[in-house]
């Protein structure tokens, strides 16, 4: 979105619910940078929705950092947690922070403060000189602390609370969205199974599902790193079968893509490739249905979104040619331009001939009869 359609659209629709609507989001890799650039001064707040990475990325920063993170759990503390106890100091009260704000050594570190906006009013009034000041009562964090706040947003129905407008104007709030290709890279070198982040390569919309009406499992990429893990452990232990596998994915993802990954799995399919691969090569598209249409959906999906990898028009010719007339016609449906951008102007000519010449054929039939 460039600046003069922001303008207008603020103008147009002001900021609706919690004022936090239009803020830009910015990728999990990109608040990394931030915050290890700026949190040793300016407390950060991420917002996102459940299960996408927040933690992992703060906890990810700190030891790139070299910075121990100690964390509290918002849903899990009471105002006194944060300030302290009393005790008595000769004629005077002291206020005595626990060790996880204020350990005995100077040294800095990272505070984590999870699922803020989950806590209760009294205890997010209890940050508010941690997070501006970084100060609990009369005692100062260690020179060069960070503080790094994240929760889930209002809409998540992820039982968040209000925040009040002094918390908001104490942090720096970073909207988060899930990409992909960074999820990808993550991964790969995190052990999740190849069929897996193929499956999310090929249909990127199924890495992040909105949160469902009714509680159900929903696909996030903490479910997808998980449902990979309990089938790495299912396969390891002999029980891995059709039945289980239904059952595993549809106890961790969206109904939809539970059903399509399962489908895919049942057929018996090679490996997922690259899909720029089954343009070079459509012979190597599955032989099954499921599979063939799937594929197919992913290219079609992939060349609407404008990410579709580019290759030559000869090889976009060639793989249209390689299709049944009635493949063609669901990969070309509202996309003919594109495709002829691409390349495909000669193989959807002689579609459209042979597609007209049956009509034909069907029109006259009863006349020669």
């Amino acid at each position: 979105m460039n600046a003069a359609s922001l303008i207008a659209d603020v103008h147009a629709n002001g900021l609706s619910g919690d004022g936090l609507s239009h803020q830009q989001p910015i990728t999990l890799r990109q608040a990394r940078k931030l915050i290890q650039a700026m949190a040793h001064e300016q407390s950060f707040l991420l917002l996102a929705p459940p299960g996408v990475g927040k933690s992992d990325i703060v906890f990810e920063a700190a030891r790139e950092a070299g910075l121990p993170c100690r964390s509290l759990l918002g849903t899990q503390i009471a105002p006194e947690d944060v300030s302290g106890v009393p005790r008595i100091v000769g004629e005077r009260s002291v206020f005595c922070p626990p060790r996880t704000l204020l350990p005995e050594n100077a040294e800095p570190f990272c505070l984590f403060l999870d699922e803020l906006p989950a806590c209760a009013p009294d205890v997010q009034k209890a940050f508010y000189s941690l997070l501006l000041e970084r100060r609990i009562g009369e005692f100062a964090l260690p020179r060069g602390t960070w503080v790094v706040a994240a929760g889930n947003r209002i809409q998540d129905r992820a039982l968040v609370r209000s925040m009040s407008s002094a918390l908001l104007n104490r942090v720096t709030v970073l909207n988060i969205r899930v990409d992909t290709d960074e999820w990808l890279q993550w991964a790969a070198t995190h052990g999740v199974r190849a069929d897996v982040r193929r499956f999310v390569a090929s249909m990127p919309e199924s890495l992040v599902r909105p949160v469902p009406d009714e509680p159900s499992p929903f696909s996030t990429p903490r479910s997808w790193a998980a449902f990979s893990r309990s089938l790495d452990l299912a396969e390891s232990n002999g029980v891995l079968n059709p039945t289980t596998r239904r059952a595993l994915a549809f106890g961790r993802l969206s109904a939809q893509d539970a059903a399509v990954f399962c489908a895919l799995a049942e057929e018996s399919l090679t490996p997922l490739r690259e899909l720029p691969d089954y343009l070079r090569e459509p012979h190597t598209l599955p032989a099954g249905e499921s599979g063939r249409w799937f594929i197919l959906d992913c290219i079609r999906q992939h060349l609407k979104a404008g990410s579709l990898p580019q290759v030559d028009p000869a090889t976009i010719d060639a793989f249209l040619r390689a299709l049944p007339d009635e493949h063609q016609l669901m990969v070309l449906t509202d996309l003919v331009e594109r495709w002829g951008d691409l390349g495909g102007e000669a193989a959807m000519l002689d579609l459209l001939r042979r597609v007209a010449a049956l009509d034909d054929a069907d029109t006259a039939q009863p006349l020669a009869a």
